[in-house]
C-alpha cells in the first residue's frame, strides 16, 4: 500500500510539473511577450544598412514562372541584406493610395502596386478600446513585412516589359479607395503596353484586382497572370497544437493542407497543380488570403520558402494560364484577395457567395469540425439572445446535460447500486488480506452479481470530453471569442483568468509569475480554484474506491485539474465548474432516488477529520 501511494504522488506529481512545464509555462509567457513584441516592432526603427536611405525599395518576391520556362519556380536569389526602418517612415517614404472602409485602413503602394499597409479598425491589441488598431500587412523594408502582390510574367523567351515591384504606377482620378468606390492604376512600359489595374474593396476584407493589358504594339503578346502573398521573417506563433498558423489552402480534390513555417522551410516548395483552389497565410486571428476563380487552373499553385539577403520569406502564390493578346486588342485577368479577421459569418459568406472549396477551412475547426463547428453556432445563438458569451456558455452547458441525462441517469444509478454493495466489498477485502488476485477476483464476481459497472463514475466525465475539447476549440480559435466579457474580474473569456491566489488576488502589488524559476507554476485565478472546489464535491459524491492507489489518484485529481486549467481561456474554466456543479446536484438526486444515502458532508467530515488525526475504520460510513 505504501509502495501504491509513493507511486500515485509520483505520478501525479509528473502530470502537473509536465504540464506546466511543457504547456502552461511556455504558452503565458508567449502570451505576455507576444503584444510587447509586435508594439516595438511596429514603432522601434530596425538597424538600416549604413549610408542608406531612408526607406527601403521594395524587394522583389519570387514571381512564379511560366512552366516552359527554362529554371522555373526557383527560389529567390540571396542578395545584399534586407535594409529596414521602421513601419510609419516606410509607408510615409512612398506615393500611396488610401484605402478607408468601416473595417479598414491604410494604404496601397503606388511603387510596386501592393496591398502592403492594413489595419484592421475593428480589433484592438488588447481588451481597452483606445489600444492600438490591429496591423495585418507591412510593408517590404518595414520590421515585419507581409503583402500582397498582383501582375503579369512574360511567356518563355520574351522580353516584354511588365510591372514590377519598381514600377511607378499612376492614380487615374483622385481619392482614396472604398466601399463602392473602386481606385484605378495605370502603367505604360513605353513599348506599346499599357497597364490598367482597377482594384474595389468591400464593406468587410475582400479586396477584388482586376487587371488589363492593352496592346498597341504591332505583335500579339501572351502574358501569364499572377498573385502572391509574401511574409519576410518567421513570424511570431502561439505554437498551441490544436491551431494551425502558417501556410494554409484547399487544393481541388486534394482538400485542405496545412503547412507551419518549419514545414516550407524544411521542403523549400510545395506545388499543386490544380483547380478550384484557393491559399494563403494566417495567424489565430487573421489572414491573408487569394482566392481565384473556382474554375480557375492554377499552374501552378505553391507554398514557397526563399532569402533575401539574410531574411527568410515565405510565401503563397498562383500562376494562372497565358493570356495572348492581339494587336489592338486588350487582355484581362482577374483576381480576389482576402485580407482581414477570420469571422465565421464573414467567411461562410464568401465561401457560399463566391462558390469557393471549403473556404471555411481558414478557420481551424480542428479534426471534430463535425462537432465544433455546431457548438460554436449554438454558443452564437444564444449569445445574440442573452448579449453575453459567459451566459450563453452556462446556457450550452444546460443544454448538454439535457441531451446526456438519459446516459448520465444509468452512470450515478450504477454508482448508487455500487454505495449499496460496499460492505460486502468491505468483507471482500477482510477476507484476502494478502490475496490481491483473489480479493480482485471476488470483486468482479460481486460487480457481475448486482450488475454494477466499477467504471461508471468515469463516464459522466468521459462522456463530455467531446464537448470540452469542442467548447476549448472554439474559446480558442474563433474571434467573436476574443475580447469577450462575463462579469466582474473577467474582461476577455478566451484568455486566462488574470487573478491570482499567489498574491492575494491582487493586494500584494507583484506579479508572482515573473519570480524565476518557480514562477511559471504560480498562476491560480479564482475560477480555476472555484473549479477545483466544485470536482472536489462531485468526487466526494462517489464511493470511495476500494484500492488506495485509485483512492489516491481520485484524491488528487481535483488539485492537479485546478493548476493544468488555470492557464485555459476562462470561459473553458466557468463551463467546467458550472458542468461540475450541476452534476452535483444531479448525481445527489438521483442517489436518493436509488436508495442510496448521499454522503457528500459526511465524506467531507472523514477527510477533514482524518487530517486532524481522528481514525475511523475504512468503510465506517458505508453502512
Amino acid at each position: 500500500m505504501q509502495k501504491n501511494t509513493i507511486i500515485a504522488f509520483a505520478l501525479s506529481g509528473l502530470v502537473m510539473l509536465g504540464w506546466q512545464y511543457f504547456f502552461a509555462a511556455p504558452q503565458l509567457e508567449k502570451q505576455k511577450q507576444l503584444i510587447q513584441e509586435q508594439k516595438q516592432a511596429q514603432t522601434t526603427p530596425a538597424p538600416a544598412t549604413p549610408g542608406a536611405a531612408p526607406s527601403a525599395q521594395p524587394q522583389s518576391p519570387n514571381i512564379p514562372q511560366p512552366p516552359a520556362q527554362p529554371g522555373a519556380a526557383q527560389p529567390p536569389v540571396a542578395g545584399a541584406p534586407v535594409q529596414q526602418a521602421s513601419r510609419d517612415s516606410v509607408i510615409a517614404g512612398t506615393p500611396r493610395l488610401k484605402i478607408n472602409t468601416p473595417t479598414l485602413s491604410g494604404s496601397i503602394a503606388l511603387k510596386g502596386g501592393r496591398i502592403d499597409d492594413l489595419s484592421l479598425v475593428k480589433y484592438r491589441e488588447k481588451v481597452d478600446p483606445k489600444s492600438p488598431a490591429i496591423i495585418l500587412l507591412s510593408p517590404s523594408g518595414s520590421p515585419e513585412p507581409f503583402y500582397a502582390e498582383f501582375g503579369w510574367v512574360p511567356g518563355a523567351g520574351a522580353t516584354a516589359k511588365v510591372p514590377n515591384a519598381t514600377t511607378d504606377w499612376r492614380q487615374d482620378g483622385t481619392g482614396e479607395l472604398s466601399v463602392g468606390k473602386p481606385a484605378k492604376l495605370i502603367y505604360d512600359n513605353g513599348e506599346g503596353l499599357e497597364f490598367h489595374r482597377t482594384i474595389a474593396v468591400d464593406e468587410k476584407y475582400l479586396f477584388t484586382i482586376t487587371d488589363e493589358v492593352v496592346n498597341k504594339s504591332a505583335a500579339a503578346i501572351t502574358l501569364f497572370p499572377y498573385a502572391l502573398i509574401s511574409r519576410h521573417g518567421t513570424p511570431h506563433t502561439l505554437g498551441y497544437y490544436i491551431l494551425h498558423e502558417g501556410l494554409t489552402g484547399v487544393f481541388g480534390d486534394q482538400g485542405l493542407k496545412e503547412k507551419n513555417y518549419s514545414d516550407v522551410e524544411k521542403e523549400k516548395e510545395f506545388r499543386f497543380d490544380v483547380t478550384n483552389g484557393w491559399l494563403g497565410i494566417t495567424d489565430k486571428y487573421w489572414a491573408a488570403a487569394l482566392l481565384p476563380d473556382p474554375a480557375a487552373k492554377l499552374a501552378p499553385a505553391r507554398f514557397l520558402f526563399g532569402m533575401l539577403g539574410t531574411q527568410k520569406t515565405y510565401q503563397a502564390d498562383y500562376l494562372l494560364d497565358g493570356v495572348t493578346v492581339a494587336p489592338g486588342a486588350t487582355g484581362k485577368a482577374n483576381a480576389r484577395l482576402f485580407a482581414g479577421a477570420k469571422e465565421v459569418t464573414t467567411i461562410d459568406g464568401y465561401d457560399k457567395a463566391l462558390n469557393l472549396n471549403r473556404f471555411e477551412l481558414l478557420i481551424d475547426w480542428g479534426w471534430f469540425y463535425f462537432i465544433t463547428k455546431p457548438v460554436f453556432w449554438t454558443l452564437d445563438y444564444l449569445y445574440k439572445l442573452t448579449g453575453n458569451f459567459g451566459i450563453a456558455i452556462l446556457l450550452i452547458t444546460v443544454i448538454v446535460k439535457l441531451l446526456f441525462f438519459p446516459l448520465a441517469n444509468k452512470s450515478y444509478a450504477s454508482m448508487a447500486k455500487m454505495k449499496a454493495v460496499q460492505p460486502e466489498m468491505t468483507k471482500i477485502r477482510e477476507r484476502f488480506p494478502d490475496d490481491k488476485v483473489k480479493q480482485q477476483q471476488a470483486m468482479m464476481e460481486l460487480y457481475k452479481t448486482a450488475k454494477i459497472n466499477p467504471l461508471a463514475g468515469c463516464l459522466p466525465i468521459v462522456i463530455q470530453i467531446p464537448v470540452f475539447y469542442s467548447l476549448y476549440k472554439v474559446l480558442f480559435v474563433t474571434i467573436e471569442m476574443r475580447h469577450t466579457p462575463f462579469f466582474g474580474w473577467i474582461h476577455d473569456l478566451s484568455a486566462p483568468d488574470p487573478t491570482n491566489i499567489f498574491n492575494l488576488f491582487g493586494l500584494i502589488p507583484v506579479d508572482p509569475t515573473t519570480l524565476p524559476v518557480i514562477g511559471t507554476y504560480l498562476h491560480l485565478g479564482v475560477w480555476p480554484i472555484i473549479m477545483g472546489i466544485t470536482m472536489f464535491f462531485q468526487m466526494k459524491l462517489n464511493p470511495t474506491p476500494p484500492d488506495p492507489t485509485q483512492k489516491m489518484i481520485f484524491d488528487w485529481m481535483p488539485l492537479l485539474f485546478t493548476f493544468m486549467l488555470a492557464s485555459f481561456p476562462a470561459g473553458l474554466v466557468i463551463y467546467w465548474a458550472w458542468n461540475n456543479t450541476l452534476s452535483v446536484a444531479q448525481q445527489s438526486f438521483i442517489m436518493s432516488k436509488n436508495g442510496a444515502k448521499v454522503e457528500l458532508f459526511d465524506n467531507l467530515k472523514r477527510d477533514i477529520g482524518g487530517l486532524f488525526g481522528r481514525k475511523k475504520t475504512d468503510g465506517a460510513n458505508d453502512n
